[in-house]
């Protein structure tokens, strides 16, 4: 199953951890509300899923990513 279609990627933040991100297609790249963190903060994504730098995302969600714990 895992982020074959794209809809989730992980996002490694600056402490190492990864945080699962649902992403909005339908919006612009620099629009905040593209990006919505919805999972805990894990030591090591799945294999499936496509990861992201946390420099590629707006920094109103760094923010909240840095809020999950």
């Amino acid at each position: 199953m895992g982020g074959k279609h794209g809809k989730y990627v992980y996002v490694r933040r600056r402490d190492g951890l990864y945080v699962k991100v649902r992403v909005l297609k339908s919006r612009d790249d620099k629009d905040s509300s593209r990006y919505i963190p919805v999972g805990p903060a894990v030591k090591e994504p799945p294999l499936a899923f496509k990861v992201v730098d946390e420099s590629d995302v707006p920094e109103e969600v760094r923010s909240l990513l840095h809020e999950v714990v």
